[in-house]
């Protein structure tokens, strides 16, 4: 679920551990929704800081695919008022510039210099125009996160909003040092970051999927004919699939276990809303083995297994019924007249002495049995 994702990410990370990852996983078929996805995301995010609820004291948004003012729109729509935003939000804009070559040609107009990778458009947004530079687009958000106000050690939580986009100017090694290299510095709380699965190699997917703790994925709800378009009702599968998504949740635990959540996204207008599936019902039978027999009993069946008898029970016949212990009880012994001895007899009649004597009473099972001796039993083995 999209709210135990967001508490992860709030809650932020333990002493001695790395932050917390969510991976934002989308397609081309569902790209605005998982965009959608992770606007809903970091604006959440960024709500939990300025609340004073999570353990960042604010967000640092590492926009390549967007704008920064849609972020902003986005979460002043969410509730974000101009001060929140100022206190509790940072963006690396690395869309407006990303090679710097405006400024370029700004400079060789105007005789300026070019040199800097950075510069601040407004209070909350600096321009970042060197992509290709995963060391310093790394130190640019270490900075930025340093900023935010707060009493002793100060935390604070990154959003990438595309690891393709990154794709394009950086190897895939690269990035996934940066990505590790902040899930591991020490005043990191959580990150999360959006990529498209779909145009990369699965082998590069893993790889970024192995660095989070949490995995979302958003998939089209509906599934693209061969003609390219489907229809569901009155609503063309285009349509369709650009407001209504499937969010499938993979929650990794600290004791190695993981958890499956399964939701339904919808988008109206500037709305996002996380509706819980039909299919999260059936996870538990979805997860059982695949096998040619049924696993139920039916009402009879039960009833069946309940009346057997099994072999080490004593149903008693009528008489007291007994736990078997391994031994004859002396009552059994005195009736049973194969197996009464004179001397077991004897120690029952004969009074108790003072000094308590031991004694050890030998009965045979059967008179097959062979007395010991001192031969050697395996003297026929040839060895």
């Amino acid at each position: 679920m999209a709210d135990a994702a967001v508490r992860c990410l709030r809650d932020g990370r333990l002493d001695g551990e790395h932050a917390p990852a969510l991976a934002v996983q989308g397609s081309l078929q569902c790209c605005p929704l998982a965009a959608r996805a992770m606007l809903h995301l970091a604006a959440a995010v960024a709500s939990n800081a300025a609340a004073g609820k999570a353990q960042a004291r604010g967000l640092v948004v590492v926009a390549f695919d967007r704008s920064p003012e849609v972020y902003l729109d986005f979460m002043r729509r969410s509730g974000l008022d101009s001060n929140a935003l100022g206190r509790c939000v940072r963006i690396l804009d690395c869309y407006s510039d990303p090679l710097g070559w405006k400024q370029i040609i700004r400079s060789q107009s105007h005789q300026e210099d070019s040199g800097t990778p950075c510069s601040t458009n407004e209070g909350n947004i600096t321009i970042f125009r060197s992509v290709n530079d995963v060391d310093k687009l790394l130190c640019s958000m270490i900075d930025l996160g340093r900023g935010f106000e707060g009493e002793g050690k100060t935390y604070f939580s990154v959003a990438v909003d595309s690891i393709s986009s990154m794709l394009r100017h950086a190897s895939v090694q690269s990035i996934s040092a940066l990505l590790s290299n902040l899930r591991s510095h020490d005043q990191i709380s959580s990150i999360l970051w959006l990529i498209h699965s779909d145009l990369h190699e699965p082998k590069f997917s893993r790889a970024f999927e192995c660095l989070s703790t949490i995995v979302a994925c958003v998939e089209p709800e509906g599934v693209d004919s061969v003609f390219g378009e489907e229809h569901m009702g009155n609503i063309s599968f285009l349509e369709h699939n650009y407001s209504r998504a499937k969010f499938n949740v993979r929650l990794k635990r600290r004791n190695g276990r993981v958890k499956h959540l399964y939701e339904e996204l919808h988008v109206e207008g500037y709305d996002v809303k996380f509706l819980s599936s039909s299919l999260s019902m059936q996870v538990n039978q979805s997860l059982l083995p695949k096998v040619q027999f049924n696993l139920e009993l039916s009402d009879k069946e039960r009833s069946d297994r309940a009346n057997v008898v099994l072999p080490f029970e004593h149903q008693g016949k009528g008489e007291p019924i007994r736990i078997y212990d391994g031994r004859r009880s002396l009552l059994e012994a005195q009736q049973d007249s194969d197996l009464t001895k004179t001397a077991l007899l004897d120690e029952t009649k004969a009074p108790k002495s003072a000094t308590a004597k031991g004694e050890i009473h030998y009965i045979r099972d059967s008179d097959d049995e062979r007395p010991d001796s001192d031969e050697d039993p395996d003297d026929d083995l040839d060895i």
